[in-house]
């Protein structure tokens, strides 16, 4: 199926093209709006943005890269399937970063720290009940925060480029699985922070992380066509 693409009230003719082309299918296809099996026409993107198709074509070789779509010249460009092994590997890699970025954080003991921890905890709140959308993007601000604060902005860096297949399945979740849960799970993490409690904040971030394995098997019996290399037994193992 051929997906129409609405143009962005926030794309910026004076800016550079390709990064926000990328930003913009990336989201979509995160968000699920270009679901697995969506065609994207290399020539249809550039004529609804008004612009040369090179953009469009570097767009969707880094989208290639972090294995969102597949191209296939002179063809079709496809959105893939969420690939069930690299969610798992990436969770992996997210959960041994992020425990240790608690860590440091428990025993930094910043008081300004936990004061914007805890306006982000009250924000995710209300934004929970209004906007599943943009609760991720305060879950995404504050991990973000976390490892900003501990110095690991790099390693952020590197886990949201493997992050793309993972957040795919975020994205599914919330629509069976209250936000709400996942607040109370983000501020046990913060309490552990300010105790400065090391061991048991490293412990309540690797909690959160896990609850993708759990909430994995209904996630994909309700969206099976949503995945690819499904295997109960890799879950089992994670």
């Amino acid at each position: 199926m051929l997906h129409r693409l609405v143009i962005n009230e926030e794309f910026d003719r004076d800016a550079a093209i390709t990064p926000q082309i990328y930003r913009i299918l990336k989201e979509r296809i995160i968000k699920n709006d270009l679901p697995p099996g969506s065609r994207l026409s290399e020539p249809e993107v550039a004529q609804q943005y008004d612009i040369s198709r090179q953009p469009v074509r570097e767009t969707f070789i880094k989208l290639a890269e972090e294995g969102l779509v597949i191209v296939r010249p002179q063809r079709k460009t496809l959105v893939t399937k969420i690939d069930l092994p690299t969610v798992l590997q990436s969770r992996f890699i997210r959960e041994a970063v992020e425990a240790d970025i608690v860590a440091l954080l428990a025993q930094a003991g910043d008081p300004a720290l936990i004061r914007e921890l805890r306006r982000q905890l009250a924000n995710q709140s209300e934004v929970a009940q209004v906007s599943r959308p943009d609760f991720i993007n305060e879950d995404q601000r504050f991990h973000r925060t976390l490892a900003e604060a501990a110095g690991k902005d790099v390693a952020w860096k590197f886990l949201e480029r493997i992050n793309s297949q993972m957040d795919r399945v975020r994205f599914l979740s919330l629509r069976q699985f209250p936000a709400e849960q996942l607040v109370e799970e983000h501020s046990r993490v913060v309490d552990q922070i300010e105790r400065g409690d090391a061991s048991t904040a490293a412990l309540a971030m690797r909690a959160h992380l896990k609850r993708l394995i759990g909430d994995l098997p209904q996630i994909a019996g309700e969206h099976a066509d949503f995945f690819d290399r499904y295997d109960q037994k890799l879950i089992d193992d994670a």
